[in-house]
């Protein structure tokens, strides 16, 4: 039997969640594209699991769709890109947050589902920004050899030449590099490593996947996890999304085509514009197929696609209508705007967003 509401999501695994609803029914904010002036009449309760990443965004979503609409209840919890593919798979999410797609083989019958096909479109693009905590240092050049370099434990000091190298005049202590990664299966993490094995592959020959590869490292739970060990230590460094970073980290600009280019949403745009969508999908089924070697200068080479993700055929019509109505809010420019102050992520553009919309106008509500 399919599940139409949330359910059983502990026993696959999520964790650290954070329910964000309830309240922000009742709070102040601008009412959601489409239902201005008051209640748009969608009402309902979907459950949803996924990104971390989009965390802070879904926050300020939530609160302002609730806002506008009074009759309806989102309850998202950040467990991670992979528990919310599983949870989703298992029929244990009415949608989710992925900071990937799903691969082609994976692909088929999903539990959340009442048909095989399914909605993926990108409604979060963010820098995966590099922050380190080391007294003294606020800023620092690192090109995508030396990057790997540390990450695969390779380069172990903050003093080492290939760093020296790369930030004349900056004095470098000889603290030991303590390279943080994330213990869960996350998009994150794909999207960082993706990026080592396109531009540094003589130096990082592992497997792209969610999965951290190299066993024994410091290694934290979600996003969250990932920026405490980096506030905590001395010497740390870590891969997370923008919006995430400690407040007092140092932060790495990343070297593409001769230059340092330092993370923002505009410049994390700029790599995802230019980049084709994957053949061979459903027209509802939009996924980018980022291509970090190819960034051309200005373009940040690490950027987060997060995407949300749903079913085109649900059991239950009310849930299709309310997640049908919260996918059109969250790609509205409202809805961009409102990401964008809330997580410092890039809005979409406005031929990405007709794109998208087509994607959405695909559930079927009746």
């Amino acid at each position: 039997m399919k599940l139409t509401r949330l359910s059983g999501v502990a026993a696959l695994g999520a964790v650290a969640a954070i329910t964000l609803a309830g309240c922000a029914a009742n709070e102040g904010g601008s009412p959601a594209d489409g239902a201005e002036g008051g209640d748009s009449g969608i009402s309902g309760t979907v459950g949803a699991t996924g990104a971390s990443s989009q965390t802070a965004a879904q926050e300020a979503w939530v609160a302002e769709f609730q806002t506008a609409n009074p009759g309806a209840t989102i309850n998202y919890e950040p467990t991670g890109s992979g528990t919310g593919r599983d949870n989703f798979i298992a029929g244990a999410s009415n949608f989710i947050g992925s900071d990937r797609a799903f691969e082609m083989e994976e692909l088929g019958e999903f539990a959340s589902c009442a048909s095989e096909s399914i909605v993926e479109v990108p409604a979060y693009i963010s820098p995966v920004a590099l922050a380190f905590n080391l007294e003294g240092v606020d800023t620092l050049n690192l090109d995508a050899e030396t990057i790997a370099g540390i990450f695969a434990g390779e380069i172990t000091t903050w003093n080492d030449e290939a760093i020296a190298s790369l930030n004349e005049g900056v004095e470098l202590p000889d603290t030991a590099i303590t390279p943080v990664n994330r213990s869960d299966d996350s998009g994150t993490t794909e999207t960082f490593v993706a990026y080592m094995a396109a531009t540094a592959p003589d130096v990082w020959d592992y497997e792209v996947s969610g999965v951290w590869p190299i066993d024994g490292t410091e290694r934290g739970q979600g996003t969250q996890g990932v920026r405490q060990i980096i506030e905590d230590g001395q010497g740390t460094i870590g891969y997370l999304d923008a919006s995430q970073v400690p407040e007092e980290a140092g932060q790495v600009a990343v070297g593409v085509d001769g230059e340092y280019v330092a993370y923002s949403a505009e410049a994390a745009s700029a790599l995802i514009e230019n980049s084709p969508l994957e053949e061979g999908r459903e027209a509802q089924d939009l996924v980018f197929a980022v291509d970090p070697a190819s960034a051309s200068g200005g373009a940040y080479p690490i950027a987060l696609v997060s995407y949300l993700i749903g079913c085109v055929d649900y059991e239950d019509p009310e849930v299709a209508a309310l997640v049908k109505e919260y996918f059109s809010y969250i790609i509205s420019p409202e809805g961009q705007a409102t990401g964008e102050a809330a997580a410092g992520s890039a809005p979409i553009s406005d031929s990405l967003r007709e794109q998208a919309q087509a994607a959405i106008d695909a559930i079927v509500t009746e």
